[in-house]
């Protein structure tokens, strides 16, 4: 099998792998119920990244008129380092000009220096700071830009 890096849609049969990436990444992982909900969601969009047969990374993206936001974006520590993390965003970027969408944001922790320096390459601009944002330590989140006019 090739080790060649497929993004495709997220599937519900790809849930299992997706639980083990939120649990590996985040302090306050969702919930299977949540992505479930996300998946039958008209104005979500996920998808994800995968290596011979594995889900290394996925993300997530809510429509909402002509903005994105970025809900989730996560990829394996094991398969960190690798462009996989761009290689969603690029998808992301590339299907929200696809589906009219005109900007999109996220929010990061400040302390996600690594996040924030992939986020930067594609343009994105720190325009906000959202207080306590995070409910495991109340850092803030920056609020983050992307222009695609």
């Amino acid at each position: 099998m090739s080790s060649e890096l497929i993004i495709r849609p997220m599937e519900h049969s790809d849930l299992e792998s997706i639980m083990e990436l939120e649990h590996l990444c985040f302090s306050i992982p969702w919930t299977r119920g949540m992505f479930e909900e996300e998946l039958l969601n008209p104005g979500a969009i996920y998808i994800v990244a995968e290596v011979e047969g594995r889900i290394c990374g996925y993300a997530g993206m809510w429509k909402v008129i002509d903005e994105g936001h970025i809900t989730n974006i996560a990829v394996h520590p094991d398969y960190r380092r690798r462009g996989y993390g761009a290689a969603l965003i690029e998808n992301l970027i590339s299907i929200a000009r696809n589906n009219g969408i005109n900007a999109i944001t996220l929010e990061v922790r400040p302390s996600n220096r690594a996040a924030i320096s992939l986020y930067e390459r594609f343009g994105f601009k720190t325009f906000g700071r959202r207080k306590n944002y995070y409910a495991d330590n109340n850092e803030d989140a920056l609020i983050m830009w992307l222009n695609l006019e």
